[in-house]
């Protein structure tokens, strides 16, 4: 069969399925997207402007470092980036202080990190050389950004994955899409549908097959569909929800070494920045940590948004696992009050917007979003392997620095692509 005729199924209208699916289609490939929501992007999830003041991102917010594919294709779509500016605060229990980024053993830990060969879980790496309680500072603050801004447990991630982000403090510059990723998951859908993808929402898919030399994609409603090729981009859990082939599932089996972590992501929009209030300093606050129940909120700094979002990432989120909606935000509103020291009521008055999100009770992702363990590149080869008509990409399966992102989502949806057009 001619390339041309080809027909390929992509399951997911997330990041790496639009750009699979634009890339193909550009190419002349016929392609169908089945997507389970009733909307495109996935983990990327557009607020209502109207509720929030600004197209406000209940999933993926940020662009992390260089993210040269997310780059290029905001430049294709005429939407600009706003760096990131401002502070890091903390709360140690009774004041809220500038975060003292100065650690007197960084030197010893780059030392060690430099010379490391062979990986270890970060557990066993901070066991073996930074035992001793003149480290413990050192060790609460790795495990706070493993746990927090990697969504990963510590017993199981891999030091080596994560060695670049300490080498440089865990500070690449970061910065927010103008619009929102909403607006870049609307110019893809865009694209798609402008080179003839056909587009299906509601298509929950259950099972894929082998039949007389085609793939069939079975829908949870009982729903066929015929093609040639299927490439899988939803998150990791939902994989051991889809009857695969023999040849796939053993493939699929990999994602087992690859880890998937949660988050808890709350925002809470105010009449008035009533946290500058209280502190005249916090007006260039970008973030700030607590060991409260939701340990890390952030500004819209330098846009004047009164809105802060909270944010609890990692293992320990199954202490929130009961809770429903108004659940987290009451425990993101009493967390506001224990660190700023004022009554919760005076805080609840001032709320005009509110969303929160579990994403592991998001039946559609099951989780945020992944990090890598020390088997997890040996994973990552298997899957990204195309030596059948059954793919398989996402951001998981990123081998770059930046797993975990929407531009590893982007890179491995186009890596797909290409591998297909280069038969």
């Amino acid at each position: 069969m001619s390339g041309q005729s080809e027909h390929i199924v992509i399951v997911g209208t997330g990041a790496a399925g639009l750009m699979a699916a634009r890339e193909l289609a550009r190419a002349g490939r016929r392609v169908t997207i089945l997507e389970a929501r009733e909307r495109c992007g996935g983990r990327i999830h557009p607020l209502p402007a109207a509720e929030f003041g600004y197209p406000a991102d209940g999933g993926a917010e940020f662009v992390h470092g260089e993210a040269p594919v997310t780059r290029g294709l905001l430049r294709e779509a005429g939407l600009s980036l706003q760096e990131i500016e401002g502070e890091q605060w903390s709360f140690d229990g009774v004041d809220i202080s500038r975060e003292d980024r100065h650690d007197r053993h960084k030197a010893e830990l780059q030392t060690v990190l430099r010379e490391l060969t062979d990986d270890l879980t970060v557990a066993d790496f901070l066991r073996r050389h930074f035992s001793g309680n003149d480290y413990a500072p050192m060790r609460h603050s790795i495990e706070r950004m493993v746990e927090g801004y990697d969504a990963a447990d510590p017993e199981r991630a891999s030091t080596l994955a994560l060695r670049e982000e300490w080498m440089d403090g865990g500070h690449s510059p970061q910065a927010r899409i103008n619009g929102g990723y909403g607006a870049l998951i609307d110019f893809l859908a865009a694209e798609c549908r402008r080179h003839g993808v056909a587009i299906q929402f509601g298509r929950v898919v259950s099972a894929v097959a082998e039949e007389g030399g085609a793939i069939l994609v079975h829908g949870a409603d009982g729903a066929v569909h015929r093609c040639d090729r299927v490439i899988l981009t939803v998150p990791l859990p939902l994989l051991r929800e889809i009857a695969l082939p023999a040849s796939a599932r053993a493939k699929a089996a990999a994602a087992d070494d690859i880890g998937f972590g949660n988050v808890v992501k709350i925002l809470l929009r105010f009449t008035r920045p009533w946290w500058r209030e209280r502190k005249q300093e916090l007006a260039d606050m970008t973030f700030l940590l607590s060991d409260q129940t939701i340990p890390v909120w952030w500004t819209r700094h330098p846009d004047q948004h009164p809105l802060l979002t909270g944010w609890f990432g990692g293992p320990r989120t199954v202490e929130l696992a009961k809770f429903d909606r108004q659940g987290l935000i009451d425990a993101g509103l009493d967390s506001l009050a224990a660190i700023f020291g004022v009554p919760r009521e005076d805080i609840a008055r001032d709320l005009v917007a509110s969303a929160a999100t579990n994403w592991l009770h998001d039946p559609f992702a099951r989780g945020a979003y992944s990090w890598a363990t020390p088997r997890t590149r040996e994973a990552q080869a298997l899957l990204a392997r195309a030596d059948g008509p059954v793919l398989f990409s996402g951001e998981a399966l990123y081998r770059g620095r930046d797993m975990g992102t929407v531009e590893a989502a982007l890179a491995s949806g186009r890596e797909t692509a290409e591998m297909i057009l280069r038969g």
